[in-house]
């Protein structure tokens, strides 16, 4: 969904890259999980309907975690039924995050067809965020990854802190490919791979997802997750693009970071990613103007300024 009337970014496309990216959005979930406040539920449906419209084919919808780890998204249950009618924009794909069976029941009850769990390649944030070590929150995985293939829902596994750990340091490259195997042994669909604190340079990228083929991983099965703490957000994209990877996790405006790790930032916003994609001629099916309206818009209702530098270059002066 192309509109724009926009002469730049001229395009220059690099036959070395892959011709089409996927853009999993996460505005929604991870990023609107993180706000101070909780924002209404006729504005997050609004929000997810404008990111259709603007031609984002992957939208993370809420997520079914207790009310009281999230009170943000404590809104589930009312907020999903309220999307029904983004059918009528196209294909679009909302897959909710799921941490445990109950929150996998409360999500098939509505109607769900794509599911994420969230695990940590270090033992220290899977203490603190899911309150046990890596190999018991597998053990809890595994239950919920085998009742959803049983009914043909699609599964992604998260995997936080593959490339630093404000606690732990530097996360060896062998640590991240046992769980990333393990979290696909489970039956794991897809697999996103988390820089949550933004440390992550071009090399580390090539190296762990080179690493993760050796160990048999596809990289047809895996995306990219970066945070922009050290501005390296869009480099570490395009060192993972030239390695054949074509999912790409973003959120509108540079939205969210993690509750449970202060020093992230915000994520990888939607916008520069697409002007750096459209500069290079790779297809996303994105309008951007319509999604930078999108984001002027949501951060009229969050009361602040977008972060996205993309977007406050395009709300401030024509291209």
């Amino acid at each position: 969904m192309t509109t724009t009337t926009r002469t730049l970014p001229m395009t220059v496309p690099d036959p070395g890259l892959p011709a089409r990216i996927r853009i999993h959005e996460v505005g929604a979930r991870d990023g609107l999980q993180n706000e101070k406040g909780v924002v209404p539920t006729e504005v997050k449906a609004e929000f997810i309907r404008r990111l259709a419209v603007a031609g984002l084919s992957t939208i993370e919808a809420t997520s079914f975690v207790h009310p009281k780890w999230v009170p943000q998204l404590a809104d589930a249950e009312k907020l999903f039924p309220m999307l029904g009618d983004i059918a009528d924009v196209g294909d679009v794909a909302l897959p909710v995050l799921v941490p445990n069976e109950r929150g996998l029941d409360r999500a098939l009850a509505l109607g769900a067809r794509r599911i994420a769990v969230f695990g940590s390649a270090t033992e220290t944030f899977a203490s603190r965020n899911l309150n046990r070590t890596i190999d018991e929150s597998l053990a809890m995985f595994e239950p919920v990854v085998a009742r959803a293939k049983a009914d043909r829902v699609h599964v992604r596994g998260y995997l936080s802190m593959c490339f630093g750990d404000p606690w732990e340091g530097a996360v060896p490259v062998s640590q991240v490919v046992r769980v990333a195997r393990a979290l696909l042994d489970l039956g794991c669909d897809e697999l996103s791979l988390g820089d949550t604190i933004g440390v992550a340079t071009p090399g580390h990228v090539q190296t762990l997802l080179s690493a993760l083929n050796a160990a048999g991983v596809p990289t047809a099965t895996i995306g990219v997750h970066f945070h922009d703490t050290y501005g390296q957000a869009l480099s570490n994209t395009l060192a993972a693009l030239r390695h054949g990877v074509t999912t790409v996790d973003a959120s509108a405006g540079g939205l969210g970071g993690c509750p449970y790790a202060k020093s992230a930032t915000g994520n990888l916003a939607t916008e520069d990613l697409v002007w750096m994609l459209d500069g290079l001629g790779i297809e996303t099916g994105v309008d951007l103007d319509g999604l930078t309206a999108t984001s002027v818009w949501l951060a009229e209702q969050l009361g602040r300024p977008s972060p996205s530098r993309t977007v406050r270059a395009l709300s401030h002066k024509e291209q």
